[in-house]
């Protein structure tokens, strides 16, 4: 009864509910319907943490929430196809969509989804803004660790000359993690000049949590790829586990 009344206070109850369902069908299609998936899902996650943000936080906080994630996403993808700054040499195949300055437009929403639950995880792990801004920026590269291999796989973007790579994605240079760190600590810390409010934050708790167990499992046992299952495991686990535990002992 206390989730279904919190459930018709907030939307972002039943947006996290159709993000989760729209990942567990993505291993059951392929082909176009997958690309379909790929972009309804990440739909779905970003309203759900914007809609989330809006409500315990208020319309403006979110609002600032997606100028400073989508727009620093948008400004770092688009340097980074024209100059191979800060990732690495890549490009977008086209296959997810509109695009705005040569990047699809799902692409900032996806920074803007998982930055916001990335800026939750800091701020429960740390006290100090430089550290929650590490811990931030590390969980939202972290991530990647599983987001890139998936996403070249299933040809949306690729990468050359790749001649360092993390074990069991051949085709993902580490330079990519390097960017992503970069750009998720300056993302995060400047997440950390809104105010800081006490709220229920369940929701984006629960789809972080799940985004890490999912990713192992899928990469472990859908996709057949088990070292980059250890690889995202181990990294993102650095912060996933201890989150877990100070959420269970709140």
């Amino acid at each position: 009864m206390t989730l279904l009344r919190t459930s018709r206070r907030d939307p972002s109850v039943a947006l996290a509910g159709l993000t989760v369902l729209l990942q567990i069908g993505y291993p059951l299609v392929s082909g176009g319907p997958r690309d379909t998936l790929t972009v309804l899902t990440v739909v779905a996650f970003f309203t759900a943490s914007v809609t989330h943000a809006a409500v315990h936080r208020g319309p403006r906080w979110a609002a600032l929430l997606v100028l400073v994630t989508a727009g620093a996403g948008l400004v770092a993808e688009s340097v980074g196809t024209r100059t191979g700054i800060p990732f690495g040499d890549y490009d977008y195949t086209g296959s997810l969509g509109w695009q705005v300055l040569s990047v699809p437009v799902v692409v900032p929403m996806a920074w803007t989804m998982m930055a916001y639950p990335c800026l939750l995880v800091g701020q429960r792990l740390a006290s100090s803004r430089l550290l929650a801004a590490l811990i931030g920026g590390w969980a939202l590269a972290a991530w990647d660790l599983f987001l890139d291999p998936q996403m070249v796989e299933a040809g949306h973007w690729v990468w050359r000359d790749v001649q360092v790579s993390w074990p069991g994605s051949p085709d993902v240079p580490v330079s990519n993690s390097l960017g992503w760190l970069l750009v998720g600590v300056l993302m995060v810390g400047a997440l950390q000049l809104l105010p800081r409010r006490e709220a229920d934050d369940r929701v984006p708790a629960a789809l972080f949590l799940w985004t890490y167990a999912s990713s192992v499992l899928a990469f472990a046992v859908f996709f057949g790829r088990p070292v980059v299952a250890l690889v995202g495991g181990i990294g993102m686990g650095l912060v996933a586990v201890p989150y877990a535990r100070a959420l269970v002992r709140r």
